[in-house]
């Protein structure tokens, strides 16, 4: 059986494995996200992941203030302050979205951060 596609779903950046943005029902699921430059710290690689999700965002037809519900992953829960201070300059006040931070093993030991999210699409 081969898979139909559907109109009311949209598909961004489509790979064998994962799509890095899916749309449908008014909201955006986006797949989690790590840094290019795996040799930064959680600092670093935190902006770089931040800056890939305000991009892909942007490409669905939405933005961080329609954020609903973050998942931030941590290689090490010891980075769990260097990330929020990021987080924290990055995030626009009053637009906090649900949020759970765990540590955990990642895809690549090189990957300090990954951060997942569900984003409202904004209405013109």
């Amino acid at each position: 059986m081969t898979a139909q596609a559907r109109p009311d779903i949209a598909r961004l950046h489509v790979g064998q494995r994962m799509s890095q943005a899916v749309c449908h029902g008014g909201v955006v699921y986006l797949a989690g996200q790590v840094a290019e430059d795996v040799s930064l710290d959680a600092s670093g690689q935190a902006r770089q992941v931040l800056a890939a999700i305000d991009r892909l965002l942007a490409e669905a037809g939405s933005d961080k203030t329609c954020i609903l519900q973050a998942n931030v992953y941590l290689a090490d829960i010891a980075d769990f302050a260097a990330m929020n201070a990021v987080w924290d300059a990055w995030v626009p006040p009053g637009h906090t979205p649900a949020r759970a931070t765990v540590q955990a093993r990642l895809a690549a030991p090189e990957y300090r951060v990954e951060i997942q999210v569900v984003a409202a699409l904004a209405r013109a």
